[in-house]
């Protein structure tokens, strides 16, 4: 399916409760896809989440719930209510019902025309509130949400927390029931005078039983989360991680319970226990889990902070007097005013007063901005010194700021391609486990030594506890996680998370020229006044000609002049001679300013500027000259000056082994001008927009992958045909939409930290891979004994427990390392994680 003809409304995210493992996520999809209509299942292990995406009109929220359920696993509802305006009758109640319950993911929609309100329960995350609204709006009616516990973000950071401490919980009563177990067990073994003790006081079956009812308090109290997923698994023939424990577990305390209570029926000489196994092993896997939980709560941090951004509340006019209300009840039109310090609650257009506004968070620019009548402000970026107004323009899902949590949660539930191996190992590791298990049980049992039964019990337990799918379904989605996150907080985003592993792996970069290596705006860049003028004078009368033309070179004269704080007064008689310039008089004096050709028309030699031509000629730049009272004054530059950033953005990609390309719909002498200036390695200029795609493919079949850089209307269809579209954020909405990467602001050293992240995320999923797959592969065989015949060698299950939990903690550790990432080049840092996407000319 072409997801990117998808509407919102064809997909939905739902939260899912009790998957522990990569089988457990091989499970889910399976069941997923088995629904009809369902086209695309992607569940993400790290984030603990389905994407789901439909055939047009097919979604079937309550049969993908069945399906989750019949897995074995829980989806998670969610339930909202909203406030409805407009309704009158029962046939309007009817309508919004209908309209509510064709949202993809809802279960149930409930309306009741006297409390005009509507009870809505659903499968899905943040977005589904939006989507309701919009389909309570689109039938005439309005809706908005009634606030009871918070919004979805602190809910699911209210559910996380509620885990953590119910895992902190059960870890220390396991741990104290545990304790005691392992000291009257190992303590026997290993240190002669507890041996004395237990044996002098307690005695060795008063021992036993002891350890029995403390074992069996710590797997039927803290260790039934293993039972109550891991029995109905292998019930259904789909094992999983937890069944791994509760078969692991169970062996080792059944065993023991028989040892206990009928010895008898065991072969002379195997009347041992192994119920300080039992709790260990639960007490471990209890502490890898908590840990894990915590270093998950902590990959979505980017996620977080950019939540932290928004503004809690917005001062908002309404008939004539200024209220304070939550930022979900401002509506797109509201006057919102804004005081020194605080937050811009949503987006909109300055409409009274003026201020500076930090917008680092957007731009990564220091300095704050100046904001006037018709200016444009963000929301989430700080208002400084003044108070103003705005006009909200737009709000909630709309905002810039939300756009951006939408993309970077998007980019971190995505599956790389590097995925699909990890998804074929996990669909049959957990059957292979149990296989390899039982088959060394029965080799011990066979071939072992006495007392046969007790060595293929211990390592049959070892071989169900030492393996860890665990690691593997988390190897992957952690790094992306935490890389896409940490790319945010660089300033750059990643719309697709598969741009993660496609990045890294492409030979040319392609550049747009004008807004992407240039400021996308003609300055003036040379003003060289004749002998006898003074700089700031003839500059202040020039200008003054030119503020009454409206060419783009004359607009660029004159700010360039404002910059400088010369006040231009008005002209007289101004004329503009087309081909050749413009004339006009100022405080009584003659200016004329244009070509050479015009000076040569008015009769004035411009050889005494013949030099400073020439240089202005090798830059790609065309002179103009301007002349005061019949006599030469000076010669003009105008033109769209390089980005100071650009030369060392193409050093380092140089640096990086990759072939720089310069596409540009402009002129040949100016385009091959600026490359010989920045160093590009090859220019295709004089390109029409489709003309960009087919110079993209070219490049493609002569240096491999090639990500392509733009910003404008007209760099679309090549950012769409590139392999990695990166847009520019200071650019185009239509450009971004079809980009894979969006640097937040206008640096282009940016594409050299994306690929240079990108790099450093792949590099650690194979990491982690690598890790997940030596550590199963290596310690599962020894777990099983085939060392034992070569130097006596056996894997205790309490060490396999140990290893078994530090494993998935490893990965996570491993992932959490890629906060640490450390731009390669000096990028202009943003303040906070954010991203622009505000309209701009191309």
């Amino acid at each position: 399916m072409d997801t990117g003809k998808l509407t919102r409304s064809d997909m939905i995210d739902i939260p899912i409760e009790g998957m522990s493992c990569a089988s457990c996520v091989g499970r889910v999809e399976k069941a997923i896809r088995s629904v009809e209509g369902v086209t695309t299942a992607n569940v993400n292990l790290a984030t603990e989440r389905a994407h789901v995406e439909f055939a047009p009109a097919s979604a079937n929220p309550v049969a993908i719930a069945e399906a989750i359920r019949a897995a074995g696993y829980e989806p998670s509802e969610s339930a909202i209510e909203l406030k409805i305006e407009g309704m009158t009758c029962a046939s309007c109640v009817n309508r919004v019902e209908k309209a509510l319950k064709r949202v993809p993911g809802v279960l149930d929609a409930s309306v009741n025309l006297a409390t005009e309100r509507a009870s809505v329960r659903y499968l899905g995350g943040p977005g589904m509130e939006g989507r309701l609204i919009e389909a309570v709006d689109q039938t005439g009616y309005g809706a908005k949400a009634i606030r009871q516990d918070g919004d979805q973000a602190d809910r699911e950071r209210a559910a996380r927390e509620a885990e953590i401490a119910g895992l902190q919980r059960s870890l220390l009563i396991a741990a104290l029931l545990t304790l005691p177990v392992f000291v009257l067990e190992m303590g026997s073994h290993f240190i002669p005078a507890v041996h004395d003790w237990v044996m002098g006081t307690l005695g060795h079956r008063t021992s036993w039983y002891l350890q029995f009812a403390l074992t069996t308090l710590v797997l039927f109290g803290p260790g039934l989360r293993f039972f109550r997923h891991g029995v109905p698994a292998l019930v259904r023939r789909s094992p999983d991680m937890n069944s791994l424990v509760a078969l692991g577990t169970s062996a080792a305390y059944a065993y023991s319970v028989v040892a206990t209570f009928l010895p008898g029926v065991l072969p002379a000489g195997t009347e041992n226990v192994y119920f300080e196994a039992a709790a260990v092993i639960v007490t471990l896997i209890l502490l890898g889990r908590y840990l894990e939980a915590k270093a998950k709560g902590r990959t979505s941090e980017a996620i977080k902070r950019l939540i932290g951004l928004q503004a809690k509340t917005a001062r908002v006019l309404r008939n004539g007097e200024a209220l304070e209300i939550p930022l979900d009840q401002v509506l797109a039109g509201d006057i919102v005013q804004v005081r020194p310090g605080e937050k811009i609650p949503v987006d909109g257009e300055v409409v009274e007063g003026s201020s500076f506004v930090d917008e680092s968070m957007i731009t990564g620019e220091p300095v704050p901005v100046q904001k006037a009548q018709g200016c444009e402000v963000v929301g989430g970026t700080i208002n400084k010194t003044g108070s103003f107004s705005f006009r909200a323009t737009r709000i909630g899902a709309d905002t810039v700021l939300a756009q951006i949590i939408r993309m970077v949660e998007q980019a971190q539930g995505s599956k790389l391609p590097i995925q699909a191996l990890v998804d074929k190992v996990t669909a049959w590791f957990v059957p292979a486990v149990m296989a390899a298990a039982a088959l060394t049980f029965l080799v011990w049992l066979v071939f072992g030594p006495e007392p046969a039964l007790t060595f293929a019990l211990v390592n049959a337990v070892a071989v169900l506890i030492i393996a860890c799918p665990c690691a593997m379904g988390l190897a992957t989605p952690t790094s992306i996680m935490v890389g896409t996150g940490r790319a945010a907080e660089l300033g750059v985003l990643f719309r697709q998370g598969e741009a993660l592993q496609s990045l890294k792996e492409i030979g040319v970069v392609a550049l747009d020229k004008t807004g992407t290596l240039t400021q996308g705006r003609p300055d003036l860049t040379d003003f060289v006044t004749a002998s006898g003028f003074d700089d700031e004078e003839t500059l202040r009368l020039v200008a003054s000609v030119e503020g009454r033309s409206e060419h783009p070179i004359a607009q660029a004269i004159v700010a360039a002049a404002e910059r400088r704080g010369l006040a231009l007064p008005s002209t007289d008689g101004f004329e503009a001679v087309p081909g050749f310039g413009v004339s006009a008089t100022v405080e009584g004096r003659r200016v004329d300013v244009g070509a050479d050709r015009f000076m040569t028309k008015l009769g004035l030699s411009i050889a005494g500027f013949s030099e400073t031509a020439a240089r202005l000629g090798t830059e790609g730049k065309s002179p103009l000259y301007a002349a005061i009272d019949g006599r030469l004054a000076a010669i003009i530059a105008v033109a769209d000056p390089v980005k100071p950033s650009t030369p060392e953005a193409i050093a380092a990609l140089h640096a990086l082994g990759l072939r720089v390309a310069m596409i540009t719909g402009d002129n040949r002498k100016t385009a091959e001008a600026i490359a010989r200036q920045i160093g590009i390695d090859e220019v295709v200029a004089e390109v029409l927009p489709d003309g960009k795609v087919t110079v993209v493919k070219r490049l493609r079949e002569e240096h491999g992958r090639i990500a392509f850089v733009g910003d404008g209307i007209n760099d679309a269809p090549a950012l769409a045909e590139a392999d990695i579209g990166i847009a520019i954020g200071t650019g185009t909405d239509i450009a971004i939409e079809s980009a894979d990467v969006v640097l937040m602001s206008g640096d282009v050293r940016g594409v050299v930290n994306a690929i240079a992240l990108s790099k450093a995320t792949i590099r650690n999923i194979r990491q982690n891979l690598f890790w997940a797959f030596a550590y199963n592969v290596l310690l599962i065989p020894v777990a099983a004994g085939v060392l034992y015949p070569v130097d006596g060698t056996l894997l205790s299950p309490i060490v396999a427990a140990g290893a078994m939990a530090l494993s998935s903690v490893f990965v996570l550790g491993n992932a959490l390392r890629l906060r640490r990432f450390k731009a390669p080049v000096a990028s202009v840092q943003p303040a906070s994680p954010a991203a622009r996407t505000v309209e701009g000319a191309a």
